[in-house]
């Protein structure tokens, strides 16, 4: 495989978890990464063995996400931006407050929008380019229990194929957008989740490793693909009850009992014990 040779990638919400295990995938495959977070002192440490550049960015802040874009692109041109911030609520959608919705979209849906179009603005202008936004198969599907984190990244979702299509239009064929769509992942995310039945559709399928995962956004950021899921058995799983919604909510109470079975087998592998 040959190694990335068009300038530097950002990954966002890299402090720990998936975030940091992309940058780690990308800087062993050759990418100078500039890694982002809100958390400007625990994404300073993430990146000290990573090249040790790193800026505080709240991806809420558009005109933060531009300077972001700016600094990376004068270290040899801005080749890849990933959108991994992002954050999980959990519970019936009539149980969140005004400002809880708002936050989850602002983060998972706006904020990766403000990226894409920060990154866009400067990869448009040098010819080539690619933004990677991390959505999880919750984009791909309805997930009871996780309904305004899923609608947040269904949006995202749509804005990433869309704006694809008229990059396209507009004679862009150098610049890409990707989704990737991965199965619940044993990060800080869903480490306090072993007991949340909002949070059962998260382990119904694979549970993966944020190293796994972040292969997969290595190797899609060498050969871009409109949307990857991980696994990909379980993309079209999820596709195949998203096209049947009919079928997919009188399945309801066994995909999340599968999903209860799924924490409590994961309980048993890290020594949780039952509670």
């Amino acid at each position: 495989m040959t190694k990335p040779a068009l300038g530097t990638a950002v990954v966002t919400g890299a402090a720990g978890g998936l975030g940091r295990a992309i940058a780690a995938a990308l800087h062993a495959d050759g990418w100078p990464v500039l890694l982002t977070d809100h958390d400007d002192q625990a994404v300073a440490r993430a990146a000290a063995p990573l090249g040790g550049w790193s800026r505080r960015l709240d991806v809420r802040d558009e005109g933060a996400c531009a300077a972001v874009a700016a600094e990376a692109a004068g270290r040899g041109g801005l080749g890849l931006w990933v959108n991994n911030a992002g954050i999980l609520v959990t519970g019936p959608s009539w149980e969140h407050d005004a400002a809880t919705r708002r936050r989850v979209v602002e983060v998972n849906a706006l904020g990766a929008m403000n990226g894409t179009l920060a990154a866009l603005a400067v990869m448009r202008e040098q010819g080539h380019g690619h933004v990677v936004n991390v959505v999880s198969l919750a984009g791909l599907v309805a997930a009871p229990g996780e309904t305004v984190y899923a609608a947040s990244k269904h949006a995202l979702v749509a804005f990433s194929i869309g704006t694809l299509a008229d990059l396209r239009l507009a004679g862009h064929r150098g610049v890409h957008v990707s989704c990737l769509c991965p199965d619940g992942i044993w990060t800080p995310m869903l480490h306090d989740r072993l007991d949340d039945p909002g949070a059962a559709a998260s382990f119904t399928g694979t549970l993966l490793t944020p190293e796994r995962v972040a292969r997969r956004a290595a190797r899609l950021a060498r050969r871009p693909r409109p949307v990857v899921s991980v696994p990909r058995w379980r993309g079209a799983q999820v596709r195949l009850l998203d096209a049947l919604p009919g079928v997919a909510v009188r399945l309801a109470p066994l995909i999340l009992a599968a999903g209860r079975a799924g924490q409590r087998r994961q309980r048993r592998r890290i020594g949780a014990g039952p509670r």
